[in-house]
């Protein structure tokens, strides 16, 4: 059995280890994160209990109402709302620690939150009904509920960087963002940089709680990058007054409550407001930041060692930024990490040098090293560079060789290329990407000294990659490898053969809904064959679904356990109903799919479960081209969440460049940038 631990410390009831399915004497782990047990409890505003019903749609669990915190009890499975007034006065009444209450409010008319309920409850959802963003939701309850992975995704990675915005008011920027965090892995919102405007035409000297929720929204709206909340004061080369730290703390304390995923703690705060914000953290991570702006600062002095040690207690990045003279400053501060790294493998050191001598110290630091964009309205610190100048730098220091990197198979790596071209040139990579026909010579072309890596479609057979030293578990498991990644190993280089097609899916399928609304749920998956079927029955693992359902194939392969075919309508209609249906059919089937959507549909009014009790949620269409009738016309109106072959394409993209330079360009610029050519 393994036990959930919630986001509050306490243990709930154990739930049953997630299985690890092998073949070939190899385990393939799937990570899925179930998070906090407790009951979720949604506060809402008088005639906004559609935000209920949408909650309990992303959990993928049933919904109820209730008068007063008494009516819900300890391991409710169900969603709860409570009207806001009803909340409000009843919460000093009763034991409220066996559940998760999320004050939920909306900003359309401008009015503010109660301020005694947004303290009372767990967490609060700030939102807009017109337009309504479900996926800002979806991540704020992954995040709250400790089912998003952003910090380890963040900290794997071989370099990781965040763009600092400067913005007085982020709307000002919202047109430039996607381009603006190309390249970012997070993105730093500095609270003391927002002016707050009178009526008078002047500014509050500090922003009120009102604005910087207002803000913080609009900037979760538009981006799925993880957010760095920012406070900077006088003596920090912020504007925040250094003379009220509990002001710190209320707005610390806030982000924490808004779900940010990290919030930058400055070390000069005391003690016991830093331990409290620890304490209170939940699933948001801190980041301690400590600054010397004198210039007088040594690296290999006994003060830097007893800064990170104050650090660490409390933080889950160190982060140390100092005002430097010299270059030969830059060696001492590497030398200074590799004896840090040493000693203390965790929490890892974000740390860089400040100044026109400190730039190449922003390019040496691996872990979200902050950068810059020539769109932003100034910078956030002196010498600050873009991704583009990082890239120029690693690539002079020999750290960035230029590369050879292809795209392999038919008509459409045309329009990829292009992209690709894009992606290139805003983040200044040295590499070429250049388009070859599929052949026998894939395996001269990575023996080429500048191979720098391949995208390959249609993909390859596991069974023809006799030429690749190492495959992943994935790519083993799904059969096929769509990607060639080449991987430094010491001297030499390293050809290792994945799949990226199975993330473009599952990232598909859980922008819209929490990972675990999947869990136990059964699936339906139609192909003619099972090796095009096999990316999205690996995505569906990696989701812990409970049985999937085939139609059109029998499993043979590696991914075959479990797989129960369907043969006959009357097969079709005596299976439980399928949460998620995926259709991996060519186009010129896709109408075989819509009786099966209208049959499981019947059950759902007007896209809500009519009994309460959730049902037949998601379809995905995977076919390429035009179809024969219209699929996902089909699903919309019988209420399923439907999904086409673009979003997973641009998924696909987004993993696939992460693979191929290690670097991260946002789903919304791939969407935007590339239009409908990627698929």
């Amino acid at each position: 059995m393994a036990t959930r631990i919630t986001s509050n410390g306490s243990t709930p009831t154990p739930t049953p280890s997630l299985s690890t399915p092998s073949f070939g004497g190899t385990k393939i782990h799937f990570g899925l994160q179930i998070g906090d047990g407790r009951t979720l409890v949604v506060a809402f505003n008088a005639e906004r209990e559609n935000i209920v019903y949408t909650v309990a749609d992303i959990l993928g669990k049933s919904w109820r109402m209730a008068r007063c915190f008494a009516e819900v009890a300890d391991g409710d499975t169900a969603v709860v709302g409570i009207r806001a007034q009803d909340a409000k006065e009843d919460l000093s009444h009763h034991m409220t620690s066996h559940m998760v209450i999320i004050n939920t409010h909306c900003m359309d008319k401008g009015t503010s939150p109660d301020s005694a309920l947004s303290s009372a409850c767990n967490y609060e959802f700030l939102y807009t009904q017109e337009p309504f963003y479900r996926r800002d939701l979806a991540r704020f309850l992954s995040i709250i509920l400790g089912q998003s992975t952003f910090h380890e995704d963040v900290i794997r990675r071989d370099r990781s960087y965040h763009v600092s915005t400067t913005f007085a008011d982020v709307r000002t920027g919202l047109s430039n963002l996607d381009i603006l965090t190309v390249g970012a892995d997070a993105v730093e919102f500095r609270v003391d940089l927002l002016q707050e405007p009178r009526l008078d035409g002047s500014h509050n000297a500090v922003p009120s709680l009102k604005y910087v929720g207002e803000q913080i929204m609009v900037l979760r709206q538009r981006t799925e990058l993880p957010i760095i909340f920012t406070i900077r004061c006088i003596n920090e080369n912020g504007k925040f007054p250094m003379d009220d730290p509990n002001l710190n703390y209320e707005y610390l304390g806030r982000a924490i409550q808004w779900g940010v995923e990290y919030i930058d703690v400055e070390l000069w705060l005391p003690e016991d407001l830093r331990s409290r914000l620890s304490q209170k953290k939940g699933n948001s991570k801190i980041i301690s930041a400590f600054h010397d702006f004198s210039g007088n600062w040594k690296w290999p002095s006994p003060e830097a060692q007893t800064v990170f040690e104050r650090s660490v207690k409390y933080a889950d990045i160190v982060k140390m930024i100092v005002m430097i003279q010299t270059s030969a400053e830059n060696y001492q501060l590497e030398y200074f990490r590799s004896t840090i790294k040493a000693a203390f493998p965790v929490p890892p050191l974000l740390a860089v040098n400040m100044g026109p001598k400190g730039r190449l110290s922003r390019a040496l630091n691996t872990l979200l090293s902050p950068i810059t964009h020539p769109l932003l309205p100034r910078i956030a610190a002196p010498g600050q560079v873009s991704m583009a100048e990082i890239n120029e730098t690693l690539h002079t220091i020999d750290q960035l060789p230029k590369r050879n990197i292809y795209a392999i198979g038919n008509s459409r790596s045309s329009p990829q290329a292009v992209f690709f071209e894009k992606c290139f040139n805003e983040l200044g990579l040295p590499h070429h990407f250049a388009c070859i026909e599929p052949g026998p010579s894939i395996e001269g072309l990575i023996m080429q000294p500048k191979f720098g890596g391949a995208y390959l479609s249609p993909p390859l057979p596991t069974l023809e990659c006799s030429f690749l030293p190492s495959l992943t578990d994935a790519a083993r498991a799904v059969g096929s490898i769509d990607t060639v990644v080449v991987r430094p190993e010491g001297n030499q280089q390293r050809f290792v053969g994945d799949n990226a097609s199975w993330k473009g899916i599952r990232a598909t399928l859980t922008r819209d809904f929490v990972p675990s609304a999947y869990y136990g749920r059964p699936a339906l998956v139609l192909s003619n064959t099972e090796v095009e079927a096999a990316p999205a029955i690996y995505a569906l693992r990696d989701l812990h679904v409970g049985t999937i359902y085939t139609v059109g194939f029998r499993g043979h392969g590696p991914l075959a356990t479990g797989l129960v075919p369907l043969t006959t309508m009357d097969c079709v209609k005596k299976v439980e109903q399928p949460y998620v249906i995926i259709s991996a059919l060519p186009p010129e089937q896709s109408l075989l799919v819509s009786p099966l959507l209208r049959h499981y549909g019947a059950h759902r009014v007007n896209g809500r479960a009519a009994s309460k009790s959730g049902g037949g949620t998601v379809f995905l269409d995977l076919a390429h081209g035009s179809r024969k009738g219209d699929p996902i016309a089909v699903a919309a109106n019988s209420g399923w969440r439907a999904y086409g072959t673009a979003d997973v394409c641009a998924w696909t993209t987004v993993e696939t460049l992460r693979l191929l330079v290690g670097q991260n360009v946002p789903f919304d610029f791939v969407s935007m940038a590339s239009g409908k050519g990627l698929c």
